[in-house]
């Protein structure tokens, strides 16, 4: 089978391993029981375990970063199989947590470090092999990556029903690992300057010249860098904002019960995993660039809709989370492309790993806005506002990147 054909299987490897990776967003199911069992092992309060999924988030890029500049000397596949056992076994010893430390050692630290070398590789590997589709093949990446948020749950949830959230965390772990290690095996390197059967580069299509591969060092030293970065951030917020607590959000602001409010959990998740694909495939044919303009417009009109929400407002709250969740996942299916179009496919991995840290600071300046807003005004309306104002920054910086002559790229 010659890579043309091939890569369609890379593909599909790489979307089955990030569909596991993607429970990292199933914690919300695990919080409460967890907390409920270590509370009966200690005998006292039941513990906050809210910093367990910021630290797993957080430590994301640095195994990107790492993950990346390991995928030269190693090959992807061994760096997805050494990403796969820090998740895998992670998940696995979370079931034998006693005590938070503990926790935020094996689900913190290893499940979040996990996550961030898988992801990395997967994505950055997967756009290597289509220079023809860099966009919406970025977006069918981390699309695999976001539904796992709404498949994983459903098991998670059964499994903690039928057994215990300690043998679920087990049982998950195992399953995972099982399933990383296998399809690890299908993954291959990316031969250095790879071309699809059939399709012709850009340098020699309508005069355009194909993007140079850049160094992180180069990279960095690109001003363009900083603004997409910034990009990032801002297109990041609001997502990262609302779905740290959309189910409260639902409850306390338009009066939802606790069911409903999962349904719109469910909603937001869909529509994030939908966004990825649409905005990828958008960004093929009239330009990353353009396609996250529309991206932040449509956005400041969703975050107004929730703005304008309020008790028994359930249609506007739907629209607001329904474009918001679009939005987001845009602008997450977007990237990958994004920065292999603008720094070449070379150094993808640990280029992409060092521009995600605009993602990882909006996953701390999101989720706690929002909670410092609530907290100080008891309301959730003004958040949305600062998140629009972020979103209308992010057009600001959308310009930016056009004075360095960035079109339709």
């Amino acid at each position: 089978m010659n890579l043309t054909k091939k890569r369609w299987m890379i593909l599909a490897a790489c979307c089955f391993i990030n569909l596991c990776i993607g429970s990292l967003y199933a914690w919300s199911v695990f919080a409460a029981p967890m907390a409920a069992h270590l509370q009966a092992l200690s005998g006292g309060e039941a513990p906050n375990l809210a910093v367990i999924f910021t630290i797993a988030n957080g430590v994301g890029p640095v195994t990107m970063i790492s993950g990346g500049a390991l995928q030269g000397k190693l090959g992807p596949r061994r760096v997805i199989l050494l990403g796969g056992l820090l998740f895998g076994l992670g998940m696995f010893f979370s079931g034998f947590a006693t005590s938070v430390s503990v926790l935020l050692l094996t689900y913190g630290l290893g499940v979040g470090l996990g996550v961030g070398m898988v992801y990395g590789c997967t994505v950055s590997h997967c756009v290597k092999f289509f220079p023809d589709r860099r966009g919406l093949i970025g977006g069918i990446a981390t699309a695999s990556y976001g539904i796992s948020s709404v498949v994983v749950p459903l098991l998670a949830n059964a499994l903690i029903s039928r057994f215990s959230v300690t043998a679920a965390f087990r049982v998950l772990g195992l399953a995972m690992l099982a399933v990383i290690g296998l399809c690890a095996l299908a993954i291959i390197p990316c031969p250095a300057g790879f071309v699809p059967e059939g399709w012709e580069p850009p340098h020699t299509a309508g005069g355009r010249t194909a993007a140079k591969d850049h160094t992180w060092r180069e990279m960095l030293a690109s001003p363009a860098f900083y603004a997409m970065l910034l990009m990032l951030c801002c297109g990041a917020f609001s997502g990262l904002m609302i779905t740290s607590q959309a189910a409260q959000i639902a409850q306390r602001m338009v009066g939802m019960t606790a069911a409903e409010a999962a349904a719109v959990v469910s909603v937001l998740a869909l529509f994030n995993t939908f966004g990825r694909i649409l905005a990828g495939f958008l960004s093929d044919r009239l330009g990353a660039v353009n396609t996250i303009l529309g991206v932040f417009l449509v956005s400041i009109a969703g975050l107004l809709l929730l703005y304008c929400s309020g008790p028994g407002a359930v249609g506007s709250f739907y629209a607001g989370v329904c474009i918001v969740g679009l939005c987001f996942g845009s602008i997450m299916g977007i990237y990958p492309g994004f920065t292999a179009a603008r720094f070449g496919s070379r150094y993808n991995g640990i280029n992409y790993g060092i521009m995600f840290i605009g993602f990882a600071a909006a996953g701390c300046l999101g989720p706690m806005s929002m909670s410092g807003i609530y907290g100080s005004t008891g309301a959730y309306q003004p958040a949305f506002l600062v998140a629009a104002g972020l979103a209308a920054a992010g057009c600001g910086l959308n310009g930016v990147c056009r004075m360095f002559g960035w079109g339709k790229e």
